[in-house]
């Protein structure tokens, strides 16, 4: 997987993405992210990306030429035959879920717009953009912190970056219900115990636990989504 991730702040990318699990993914040649500033493509020789909106308002809105010379430019840069996958991290977007980013694991290159100030001017946004995905319903500086949320979530489904491999397919809402809870040693801690089930080596009787425990904890922390889930496997 590579990421490419338009920006104005590619340090920011840079830091975050060389740690932990990304960085040990990168160093393994499993994901590669660059992360290309959009002021290196400005015609402006005060480096400016952005300008007032037309019909007034508050803000200043990023230019569609600096950003659509980035996009080209990378896209050329990328050895493929079908337009690339662009993001536009918006909260006017869908919301990110565990389904989309299995979706998006399956591509060979995604680009990440990250807009600034007000947004980004719409004809360029026409132009380029395939996806518009938020992940919440609240309004931040940047589309670094989406990118990089959503980077991470894509990551971990691409095959070798987690060391368990089991681990991408028994988390949160890998089948539409929060994960179970776990336990590690000692057996005993603060006078609570390890659920006897977990040490009987009943692997059936386990598993049974697990599936009940989640479906309590989806019930209780997410009736939302435990609505969809019972839907969805109801009996007629």
């Amino acid at each position: 997987m590579n990421y490419h991730v338009m920006t104005l702040f590619p340090e920011m990318i840079d830091s975050a993405v060389n740690c932990s699990i990304l960085g040990k993914a990168i160093e393994r040649n499993l994901i590669s992210v660059h992360a290309v500033n959009i002021r290196d493509y400005t015609l402006d020789k005060h480096k400016k990306v952005d300008d007032y909106t037309y019909g007034g308002g508050a803000g200043m809105l990023m230019s569609p030429q600096p950003v659509y010379d980035c996009h080209k430019a990378i896209s050329e840069s990328i050895s493929s035959n079908k337009k690339v996958r662009t993001i536009y991290v918006t909260p006017q977007g869908k919301v990110f879920d565990q389904d989309f980013a299995k979706e998006l694991s399956n591509e060979e290159d995604l680009i990440f717009l990250c807009g600034h100030y007000e947004g980004i001017d719409e004809r360029v946004l026409e132009e380029i953009v395939t996806d518009y995905v938020s992940i919440g319903d609240y309004v931040l500086t940047g589309g670094e912190l989406p990118s990089l949320v959503m980077m991470d979530c894509i990551s971990r489904l691409i095959p070798g970056v987690l060391s368990n491999e089991e681990s991408a397919q028994t988390e949160s809402f890998d089948d539409g219900l929060l994960e179970y809870p776990q336990y590690t040693r000692p057996e005993i801690w603060m006078d609570k115990r390890v659920p006897e089930v977990l040490l009987s080596g009943h692997h059936a009787n386990i598993e049974k636990w697990r599936h009940e425990m989640s479906l309590e904890r989806t019930k209780q922390r997410r009736p939302d989504l435990y609505e969809i889930y019972a839907f969805k496997y109801r009996k007629d």
